[in-house]
């Protein structure tokens, strides 16, 4: 089952954002993840969030797959760095709908 990584971040230290930028989407590739946006344009259409100044937006093709990425070895240094240079909400969603009223997606 399709799943998203949602990664709502609040840049604290910025020093890790170009390496992490540079390296981290062949690893999630790897995993057979894909990038859907990684934007710092942020609009809250309603209610307060978190003061995020980036969030991402990644498709994987399970959470086994997340998972894999998120264990890979290759990934810890700069998951690390993301941790101590940020305050980070990470989610993970399917692909269902929940109150069942949209044709196109399996009720949740």
């Amino acid at each position: 089952m399709t799943v998203y990584v949602i990664a709502d971040i609040e840049i604290t230290d910025d020093s890790w954002v170009a390496d992490y930028g540079a390296n981290v989407h062949d690893i999630v590739a790897k995993h057979g993840g894909e990038y859907l946006s990684r934007s710092g344009n942020i609009i809250n259409a309603a209610g307060e969030g978190p003061n995020s100044n980036m969030i991402a937006i990644i498709k994987f093709p399970s959470v086994d797959a997340v998972q894999g990425f998120v264990g890979d070895p290759e990934y810890a240094p700069y998951g690390k760095a993301r941790e101590d240079g940020s305050n980070s909400i990470i989610r993970i969603i399917d692909d269902t709908d929940v109150a069942g009223g949209i044709p196109y997606l399996p009720k949740g």
